[in-house]
């Protein structure tokens, strides 16, 4: 194993500067799935498991968002939720049991509610999930299929679980995957540079938001 004493935050810089492997890049037909912009993971005031890294984030999320919106093709905000008891948690609920702990996080409260600033039309997809990955046990894949989604634009939180899980089942079957680096955020500064550095390096594209935005509107040409 090579050694560094380079930071997480140095160490993204350095692979962002000098990519050594080709882009996945876009192709026809994106979606977007927007994961957990939810008030226990966005609401700094409210609640300990809020995290923001830009903030501008959801306005980020809101703008690609509408040019997916525009182009036709799903945009899918998910949320997590569970039962009173917890139960649908499974292993992950088992490891702590406060107010703030994952499997607390119940139907109908406030840690499940949408952060307001969420720009969430009729016409999108809103979708439940239990756990990290958006693809787990939902409908998300079949749902991109009969869409004949071939690019999956993946934003919201946090990068090294739910962004992470996400981006890996999206490689595993078949989606070109994107992730606008100002759209994704984490609770410390380190497990969110080096998951976007192995993102990088491994399953997706970690793009600036005003170049996949870019993109989407050369698609609408």
């Amino acid at each position: 194993m090579e050694t560094s004493s380079l930071t997480a935050r140095q160490y993204w810089e350095q692979v962002k500067a000098n990519p050594n492997r080709a882009k996945f890049g876009f192709g026809k037909r994106p979606a977007i799935v927007n994961i957990d912009v939810q008030r226990a993971y966005t609401d700094l005031d409210a609640f300990k498991t809020a995290y923001e890294t830009d903030p501008r984030q959801i306005e980020h999320i809101n703008a690609l968002s509408a040019l997916v919106r525009e182009l036709g093709g799903p945009v899918v905000w998910t949320y997590v939720a569970y039962l009173e008891s917890g139960i649908d948690a499974g292993t992950w609920g088992t490891r702590t049991n406060t107010p703030d702990s994952l499997q607390n996080i119940k139907h109908g409260s406030e840690r499940a509610q949408f952060d307001p600033r969420a720009d969430i039309h009729a016409s999108d997809i809103v979708m439940h999930k239990r756990m990290a990955s958006p693809f787990f046990e939902t409908n998300l894949w079949s749902l991109l299929t009969f869409a004949q989604v071939d690019t999956l634009i993946i934003t919201g939180g946090s990068t090294s679980g739910c962004v992470r899980a996400c981006v890996i089942d999206s490689l595993s079957r078949g989606y070109r995957s994107i992730v606008p680096e100002e759209c994704v955020a984490d609770k410390h500064e380190i497990p969110h540079f080096a998951n976007l550095a192995d993102i990088m390096l491994k399953y997706g594209d970690v793009e600036p938001v005003d170049y996949v935005a870019a993109q989407l509107k050369a698609l609408r040409a």
